[in-house]
């Protein structure tokens, strides 16, 4: 893309990538604030009216944890991103869009103690979410080069496909046992809870 300036032609295609870390960094800051707000305090000062909110703090829990995950690797893929596009932009908006959808269906499941549907639809946002993140990360490699080192570091993302897997089969559980596709919800928020170590490894190795 090519916009005159003062008698000279600026480069747009490469743009500065501040601006969307930034701004990704704000939306979700807003999403774990929208979740806090979402539990409410008991009605009373007893004991058992706090115990009985458990539902809502463990689904408040296993949301929070997925919302660092998206944002910590978020950060390690900027990490090693000189420039952006318009492509990447609104693939990064797309991901931002599931993500922001997560305040909803965690109330919904957490305020149904687990059923049928809102788990079913949770693991939907889930799944919507993991696609997402893979569509910006192809744009970012598409856009830097198949020698890049972000597509060195990702390589053929196993731990990508097996979560999609997971997921599936957590909402075709859903459908007979909620709980069990809760738990595998769990499962996959474990294999990525520790830190995601390709990117950091690839930039240790390049740099000796």
């Amino acid at each position: 893309m090519l916009l005159p300036l003062a008698g000279n032609t600026v480069y747009l295609a490469n743009m500065n990538k501040g601006r969307l870390e930034a701004f990704s960094d704000g939306v979700i800051a807003i999403i774990i604030t929208i979740m806090v707000l979402e539990l409410h305090v008991p009605k009373t000062d007893t004991l058992a009216d706090l115990v009985s909110l458990w539902p809502i703090f463990l689904t408040y829990l296993l949301s929070f944890v997925y919302v660092g995950i998206y944002w910590n690797n978020h950060h390690h893929t900027m990490q090693v991103v000189k420039s952006v596009n318009g492509t990447i932009l609104w693939a990064n908006l797309h991901l931002l869009f599931w993500l922001s959808v997560i305040p909803f269906v965690t109330e919904w499941m957490g305020q149904s103690h687990f059923t049928k549907w809102p788990v079913v639809v949770y693991g939907c946002v889930l799944i919507m979410n993991a696609i997402a993140y893979s569509i910006l990360v192809f744009a970012l490699i598409r856009h830097h080069g198949k020698d890049s080192l972000l597509a060195k570091a990702i390589g053929d993302d196993r731990k990508g496909k097996l979560s999609l897997v997971i997921y599936s089969v957590a909402i075709a559980v859903s459908f007979f046992c909620s709980w069990v596709g809760f738990s595998l919800y769990i499962v996959v928020a474990c294999i990525w809870f520790i830190p995601d170590r390709r990117i950091e490894r690839k930039v240790v190795h390049e740099e000796h």
